[in-house]
């Protein structure tokens, strides 16, 4: 079997920098026309000039011959202005601000403290502008269970946010709960979207502990319970616009997942294609998957669909057990695995 589809886009992508950079580059742009590209580095991309460098620095790993876009985004903080956003807009690389509650994961420290408090009148700026916000949507109360971080957030939080700035567009980033499914259904359509990952469509919170504690299945999100990701497959599944491909796929070096303290993070772009595919075959649903991969994104986002096309092939591979680079090694998701369809 093989499917044409025109050339998909990564809503969602920690492309990291330096060598790791340079490793995980290319698979982006071997199979993705564009991605939104996370700023959460160190330190954090809170200016447009950062962005147009870091975005530079991109290029400079990108194959001679493709024609990958990366779309940057700027973190936001509390002391973020709109100036910035203005600068950002005016700019044609920033598309998208970048909420991260501080301390709700990699590199999140420098993140938003009182999101209302000090962060209203750059949001109000944002809604003027046209430019999304792209939330991770998980409260950092450690009196708040992990597994309740996202339906919580989106009680005390989100549901506040969209009642105060209904004009503001919002990407809940990689949703993981059917709490998060019930917010996004229930929002007007073009204002309030959902990227979600292969890792929360195919894996349920089992496969972090299956044969043992599995350092390459802990992300945060974290994965939820099988409940959740039935609902979520339904919903991405059913042909809805309100939801689109985004991976959140978050490399990091063998030893930096496999020590005592490991990061949050799985490196699944070499095959995010083939399980998206896997997904919506037994879903019965491949006529709705180039919708997803290909259509939702950059229609919430008012930009042109892509005009190339990328083939999926039904032909059993094996992932690699590993791929090294100058200063270490990184493990893809599904590591040593057979799967059955792959991007050409």
């Amino acid at each position: 079997m093989e499917l044409t589809l025109t050339r998909p886009d990564d809503w969602h992508l920690h492309l990291r920098d330096g060598e790791l950079l340079a490793a995980v580059a290319p698979y982006s742009a071997r199979h993705f026309g564009r991605a939104i590209v996370m700023p959460n580095l160190r330190p954090p991309i809170t200016t447009t000039a950062a962005a147009i460098a870091y975005r530079e620095s991109i290029m400079k790993v990108t194959p001679a011959d493709s024609d990958f876009n990366p779309l940057m985004t700027l973190y936001l903080t509390d002391t973020t202005s709109p100036s910035e956003i203005k600068l950002a807009r005016e700019s044609g690389v920033v598309y998208a601000v970048k909420l991260y509650p501080a301390g709700a994961t990699t590199n999140s420290q420098d993140g938003v403290t009182d999101l209302f408090g000090k962060c209203l009148p750059v949001l109000q700026e944002m809604a003027v502008q046209n430019m999304p916000l792209l939330i991770h949507g998980e409260v950092t109360d450690p009196d708040i269970d992990i597994f309740d971080r996202e339906r919580v957030f989106i009680e005390t939080v989100l549901r506040p946010l969209v009642q105060k700035l209904p004009q503001l567009k919002v990407v809940m980033e990689h949703i993981t709960t059917a709490d998060a499914v019930k917010f996004v259904e229930s929002c007007n359509e073009g204002t309030i979207a959902a990227t979600v990952t292969p890792q929360h469509l195919v894996l349920n919170r089992n496969a972090l502990f299956q044969g043992g504690l599995q350092p390459h299945n802990y992300c945060l999100p974290v994965l939820k319970r099988e409940m959740h990701r039935k609902t979520i497959v339904s919903a991405v599944t059913s042909g809805s616009t309100k939801y689109f491909l985004g991976t959140d796929s978050a490399p990091h070096e063998r030893q930096r997942k496999e020590c005592s303290c490991g990061c949050a993070g799985i490196f699944n772009t070499p095959v995010a294609l083939s399980l998206y595919a896997k997904l919506f075959e037994e879903a019965n649903a491949l006529d709705k998957l180039e919708a997803f991969t290909s259509f939702n994104g950059p229609d919430f986002y008012g930009l042109p669909r892509n005009t190339s096309k990328i083939k999926l092939i039904k032909e059993p591979w094996k992932v690699p057990e590993s791929i090294s680079f100058p200063s270490g090694e990184l493990i893809p998701m599904f590591a040593g695995q057979m799967l059955d369809w792959q991007a050409s």
